[in-house]
């Protein structure tokens, strides 16, 4: 899976923000925090959700099951907003 083209990501300190452009199903924006900025951006080349939490695992330290639980709230995201091609 990974990010549609008509969708426009943009990071800005600690807050991050995709929009929907022309073409695009979904018309808003997602917005959050460093983390989805750093989804996001993995998301631009094929991945999958395993290789997602693996590539979070290796950059942040969190308890187990966090990492796995915010990949999947983020997907979830994308998925609502047509975000993904899958």
């Amino acid at each position: 899976m990974k990010i549609r083209k008509n969708y426009i990501l943009h990071s800005n300190d600690d807050q991050t923000v995709l929009v929907a452009a022309g073409g695009a199903k979904f018309s808003g924006f997602v917005r959050g925090n460093e983390m989805l900025g750093v989804i996001l951006e993995l998301l631009r080349n094929d991945m999958t959700e395993e290789k997602l939490v693996k590539e979070m695992r290796s950059r942040y330290n969190a308890p187990e099951g966090l990492i796995e639980s915010d990949v999947k709230k983020v997907l979830d995201t994308l998925r609502k907003a047509d975000a993904l091609e899958e």
